[in-house]
């Protein structure tokens, strides 16, 4: 077993630099590369027998709110986590199922998650996202003495950085636990801060929590505005289960909203997704195929698949077809 994963740490070794972007890929809305990123990483971690977890997978299970397969990716790699002593997949598990319960409005749920993971002394410090996602949980369960040490961390450590997101992250904290005319200037200066970073999600999310507290408010009008921001923005970088928080609060407006999906994601399963980005960068069938651990003529196979469902007949016109794949250029 110890030989085993050894060998899973050499051969995920030439893939480390590109699976640390996976995170940023996912904050900044680059879902298509994320799925991709995931992918690499996952048939990795399947390609040598290991019984190591399937990070990626659970990643993008999370983000994207899909409860039940989270659930049992998270249950199926406990024991390899447990037999190697991986104590910081359990943090940054808690992390994303805090997230996954935020989206589907399970609050309290999302609190214990984000508390679990905040405490952790396994964890290498507290970061803005956790500690947003705990403040948030806190304001909507009803419990906001909760979030009052975490808010006292979070203004610690955004007035020390003093950049947009760090700033932004906090209005929206301390908008959540406020009331009338104060708590809407501090979600309007988030919305103002994280509009000028690169990180969609965060902008996306504070668009959705100001809707529903306009909502709540009774300014049916001016909810609807922000709601539709929230629910397009949601939509297109694979927040589903956010997207459909906002579809619902738009509902409660009034107004009817169908469901969004990103038709190429929908279309493409993640390793069709990996084969044609690297298709895309000029790669051959073989070089993708040692890359991926699969032979030429497999590539071939997925790739006329590919063609078909985007439907284009060559490789030029991959480039275009294709969601955003570039690495992520910001400091998380």
């Amino acid at each position: 077993m110890e030989l085993a994963f050894a060998g899973l740490q050499l051969l995920c070794a030439p893939f480390m630099d590109r699976l640390e972007r996976l995170p940023a890929d996912l904050f900044c809305g680059r879902i298509g590369a994320a799925v991709a990123l995931a992918a690499e990483a996952d048939a990795v971690v399947e390609a040598t027998g290991s019984d190591v977890a399937l990070r990626g997978a659970i990643a993008l299970a999370n983000w994207r709110g899909q409860d039940t397969e989270a659930r049992a990716l998270v249950e199926a790699g406990r024991r390899g986590v447990m037999q190697h002593g991986e104590g910081l997949w359990l943090v940054a598990t808690d992390w994303g199922n805090a997230v996954r319960y935020n989206g589907l409005g399970r609050y309290d749920d999302a609190l214990v998650a984000a508390e679990r993971a905040a405490g952790d002394p396994r964890g290498l410090g507290t970061p803005m996202w956790l500690l947003a996602d705990l403040v948030e949980a806190a304001a909507r369960s009803g419990k906001p003495e909760r979030a009052v040490g975490p808010l006292e961390r979070l203004t610690e450590i955004a007035e020390a950085n003093g950049s947009d997101w760090a700033l932004g992250f906090l209005a929206r904290s301390r908008a959540l636990l406020g009331e009338g005319q104060a708590a809407e200037r501090l979600y309007r200066e988030a919305i103002d801060r994280l509009g000028r970073t690169f990180i969609r999600v965060a902008h996306a999310r504070t668009l959705l929590v100001y809707g529903e507290w306009l909502r709540r408010e009774n300014r049916r009008v001016d909810a609807r505005e922000q709601l539709r921001a929230a629910h397009a923005m949601l939509s297109d970088i694979g927040m589903e289960v956010f997207a459909e928080r906002a579809r619902r609060e738009l509902l409660a407006t009034g107004e009817t909203v169908r469901k969004r999906t990103v038709e190429t994601l929908d279309n493409l399963t993640p390793q069709e997704l990996q084969i044609a980005q690297r298709a895309a960068e000029g790669r051959t069938n073989p070089e993708i195929g040692a890359q991926l651990f699969l032979s030429p003529r497999t590539v071939e196979w997925h790739l006329r698949k590919v063609f078909g469902k985007l439907g284009i007949s060559s490789r030029r016109q991959l480039g275009s077809a294709l969601p955003d794949a570039s690495p992520a250029a910001v400091l998380l």
